[in-house]
């Protein structure tokens, strides 16, 4: 039962940590770690299915004190595919290049469905 990724029916997001990052112009700042409910995906080579949750970050305004606070938080919200320029993906297991389309984001409960939008790719460091 997926019962802690919902409330009242919501879908929920849970803040499982955080990151510092530095913007382009070298201000540093923190953002959260965003983990979606749980995903049975059938493996293609075995044909096993294995359990798994989407990740996404986003930014904040908030001091370390504040987002080692926010660990374990729920939000509603999901994490949804959404478009994006093209980029390449190193596959750590077998070191094979792929070019990746999508990302990972967070869209709140209520809000408009981002998946029409392109983004450009941006790199851990680049906001």
């Amino acid at each position: 039962q997926m019962a802690p990724f919902t409330k009242n029916n919501q879908t929920m997001v849970t803040i499982t940590n955080y990151t510092a990052r530095t913007n382009a112009q070298g201000e540093n700042f923190f953002a959260l770690i965003l983990q979606g409910g749980i995903t049975m995906v059938q493996s293609k080579e075995s044909g096993n299915y294995y359990a798994t949750a989407k990740t996404t970050t986003i930014t904040s305004t908030f001091d370390e004190a504040t987002c080692l606070g926010l660990v374990g938080q729920k939000m509603p919200g999901e994490i949804v595919k959404a478009e994006c320029e093209p980029y390449p993906y190193v596959i750590p297991e077998t070191g094979e290049q792929i070019t990746i389309t999508h990302r990972w984001v967070y869209q709140p409960d209520g809000a408009p469905q981002m998946e029409e939008a392109v983004f450009e790719h941006k790199t851990a460091n680049a906001f």
